[in-house]
């Protein structure tokens, strides 16, 4: 860990969204009480695991969307979670090798996992800082070295916004990772939505607020104001699969439970 690196506790008692999303998909980097918490979600949303699998296919193709098709070779990940199979940087260079990945996250976990991954890669780096405070992670050194916010940037926020509470103005947070970023730059992001279940999402919320951050699901319209002036690429906000089109297996109605999107930087 760097000196301007927040040292935190693993806090293992207490219920991770990270650890939990990790136990959705099967994985072991997980302990008690995340295990606890995950079950406790999976009685009343049974099909969280099978929506995890589908949000990781999700990232997958819209990476290769934004370096095959917008030729984007900078991506700074936010809120970018455990490693898994597939991970974003993995994605990229099968595409061009040389594309620049910076991963960002507040969980000493995530990190340390991350860095243990990615100790040989030359073009990939793992940042230890809460993506709430923007002008910290946009001057922090290794993003800073990596990062040419003066050329095109790819900025992911999948599945992370809805951890975010309304206190913290996250709109106002996204707003300042946009205004950083040079036209023709993107922001990609996914979110939990109210529209179509606001009960179920209630309950789960209620789960959530046991762990180290909240669940808090969106409407479509507060969430298309995420992107600010930037231009939403067709299909605009969509149930979560919105290249090219909805793949066959995934089930509609947990398609329906989210909405992603695309857009760039006029």
């Amino acid at each position: 860990m760097t000196q301007s690196e927040p040292r935190l506790s693993l806090q293992t008692d207490r219920p991770n969204a990270a650890r939990m999303f990790d136990y959705y998909l099967g994985g072991k980097d997980n302990f008690a009480a995340d295990r606890a918490a995950a079950e406790m979600v999976l009685q009343v949303a049974p099909w969280m695991p099978e929506a995890a699998r589908q949000g990781r296919d999700l990232i997958a193709r819209t990476v290769r969307h934004l370096v095959e098709e917008k030729g984007v070779r900078q991506i700074l990940d936010l809120g970018s979670g455990l490693p898994t199979r597939d991970n974003v940087h993995e994605i990229a260079h099968r595409i061009d090798p040389g594309v620049r990945v910076v991963y960002v996250d507040n969980d000493p976990v995530v990190c340390a996992h991350g860095r243990a991954l990615l100790a040989d890669a030359a073009t990939v780096s793992v940042v230890q800082a809460d993506l709430c405070r923007p002008a910290e992670v946009l001057s922090h050194p290794e993003v800073a070295a990596a990062i040419d916010f003066d050329s095109p940037v790819a900025v992911l926020m999948m599945f992370v916004l809805h951890l975010v509470p309304d206190e913290q103005v996250p709109h106002h947070i996204v707003a300042t990772y946009r205004d950083a970023l040079a036209p023709g730059s993107y922001l990609a992001l996914s979110h939990a939505s109210t529209d179509v279940h606001p009960d179920l999402m209630a309950r789960i919320s209620a789960i959530y607020a046991r762990a180290n951050t909240p669940f808090v699901p969106r409407g479509h319209a507060d969430v298309t104001r995420f992107f600010g002036d930037f231009v939403l690429e067709s299909p605009g906000l969509v149930n979560m699969w919105p290249y090219p089109e909805p793949p066959a297996t995934v089930d509609a109605e947990v398609a329906r439970t989210g909405f992603s999107g695309v857009a760039r930087k006029p």
